[in-house]
């Protein structure tokens, strides 16, 4: 397989699931304009010619497509942490890239909030009093934002109950979050964990991972929930400004058990913060103390809370799997790196797509394996590639999908099962040459290890869906299906891919996986 091949299927599967996401969403109609142009450009262009496709669809769709998408979502990040220059600052530049779907007005309100927290609140206003009556989503954060930094929170919910409509309020993550806080700051408990269960589904959807962990931390703290809140703010909210993570414990443990010295430390706080609107959030927390949620909670609003517990332990289990930011994880380092050095000796012992090299580094022949006892060749083709786009695809691969596998079994554990598939898989791969006398066949590459991950992978996937009734992990195993469907796709398309190879080692890993579960206790 060529760079250019290899570029042509990245931009027309992106696009095609781009695609298939904002087609009939009436708000992303410029994400789906721009994908279907990108997708256009590229098919016609490869019949005229493919490496002018590879080139022009490939830089389209990096221009028009990965630098926005990448882009917009680190202004997400940065707003969810409160970096208003810094999130302006990139958003200023990006909106030109991508001037549709309401992010040619995001530096406006990123301006104003920046404003805002150096205490220059008068200027915000200022500035936000020009978009305030504009009924779209810049006029209603614009409204909102004008409560939000003088911590008027009755005020902020009473208006967005009566005049954001609840599909506008679902569609926008900021509206969504503000309502929220609203809520939990009044001390309408009941109605918080209400509307979380109402607007998770679109906050998962139309929102980066930050929003939905910001609508769960203020759930989880101001129903007191001390463990769940540090956690969260240890684990997927740990990028928040050290002083709103101490605001938001303090809150926590001021529901759990009330104390007068925790209105030591959110004073102290309040004198040591730059943020004006952080000031005035305490001041309300200490003028309007939080509502006891034992006194308050249903019956159906304690089953929420348990489901909304139950579900942040799900994630710790199942929520980094297909994750390009994967954890720590030095076993699959390691390998990654033996891979490198693997194929740096290949190109300099004669070319990595010799074959005379490869045989003699160690790549799987059938018939010396099985009739000239050299076994060694079941281990040292797992870590040989044919050509770099060959090691590329393999080792992105592996740095997606090992790391949550190593996680769960444990370094040494990962490494046996990983080396235990290849192996297997290769043996097998002999043995069938062998019964249909294909015994000339070259077989390299870390894919049969890599996809036996795959194949444990699936087995703790389904364990997790029918044993624990775990939603997310069958929706990550839906997922993961698709992955699978996908490269079998590619592998029929591919004649210099062993399809073989790969079913062998989803299978054994599979069915390691398995017995791993059966065997040995699960390391969440």
């Amino acid at each position: 397989m060529t760079l250019h091949q290899l570029i042509i299927w990245i931009v027309c599967f992106s696009c095609l699931s781009l695609l298939a996401r904002t087609l009939l969403s009436r708000h992303n109609r410029g994400w789906s304009a721009i994908a279907g142009l990108v997708l256009a450009v590229a098919v016609s262009t490869f019949y005229v010619d493919p490496y002018l496709a590879s080139v022009l669809g490939g830089g389209l769709w990096f221009m028009l497509l990965m630098v926005p998408l990448l882009g917009f979502a680190r202004v997400n990040a940065l707003i969810y942490q409160e970096r208003y220059r810094e999130a302006r600052q990139i958003a200023t530049y990006l909106r030109w890239l991508h001037p549709i779907d309401g992010w040619f007005e995001q530096p406006k309100i990123l301006r104003a909030l920046e404003l805002g927290q150096r205490g220059s609140a008068h200027v915000a206003i200022a500035n936000l009093r020009v978009a305030e009556p504009l009924a779209s989503p810049l006029g209603r954060n614009a409204t909102a934002l004008l409560l939000l930094m003088d911590a008027r929170w009755g005020e902020l919910l009473d208006w967005i109950q009566q005049h954001v409509p609840e599909n506008a309020l679902h569609r926008d993550p900021h509206l969504a979050l503000y309502y929220l806080r609203a809520l939990g700051e009044v001390g309408d408990l009941n109605g918080l964990l209400w509307a979380l269960e109402r607007s998770q589904p679109a906050l998962t959807r139309r929102a980066s991972p930050d929003a939905l962990n910001l609508a769960r931390l203020f759930a989880l703290a101001f129903c007191g929930q001390t463990e769940e809140v540090c956690r969260l703010l240890a684990g997927p909210l740990a990028t928040q400004p050290p002083a709103m993570q101490s605001f938001w414990r303090i809150t926590a443990q001021l529901v759990a058990q009330p104390d007068r010295r925790l209105h030591n430390h959110l004073r102290r706080l309040r004198a040591s913060s730059n943020s004006v609107i952080l000031q005035n959030a305490i001041t309300w927390r200490l003028a309007q103390p939080p509502a006891n949620p034992r006194l308050t909670l249903t019956t159906s609003s304690r089953q929420m809370l348990l489901r909304l517990k139950a579900e942040l332990q799900q994630e710790a289990r199942y929520g980094g799997v297909l994750t390009l930011r994967p954890k720590k994880a030095y076993g699959t380092y390691g390998l990654i790196a033996l891979n490198l050095f693997a194929f740096a000796a290949e190109l300099l012992r004669g070319g990595s797509q010799n074959a005379s090299t490869l045989i003699a580094l160690g790549a799987l022949l059938p018939e010396q394996v099985w009739y000239g006892g050299e076994w060694w060749r079941l281990l040292s083709a797992n870590f040989l590639h044919y050509g770099w786009v060959h090691l590329l695809t393999n080792m992105v691969g592996l740095y997606i999908l090992g790391p949550f596998v190593e996680v769960r079994l444990g370094t040494w554990r990962y490494l046996a099962v990983y080396l235990a598939t290849g192996v297997l898989s290769m043996l097998a791969f002999v043995a069938i040459a062998i019964v249909t006398v294909q015994t000339q066949q070259l077989l390299v590459g870390a894919s049969a290890a890599i996809v036996g991950i795959v194949g444990v992978l699936l087995a703790m996937l389904v364990y997790g869906w029918l044993r624990e009734k775990s939603h997310l992990a069958a929706k990550r195993l839906r997922l993961l299906l698709a992955v699978v469907a996908l490269q079998t796709l590619f592998d029929v398309l591919v004649p210099q891919v062993s399809v073989l190879a790969h079913l062998l080692g989803l299978t054994i890993g599979f069915l390691v996986g398995n017995l791993l579960l059966l065997s040995w206790p699960r390391r969440d």
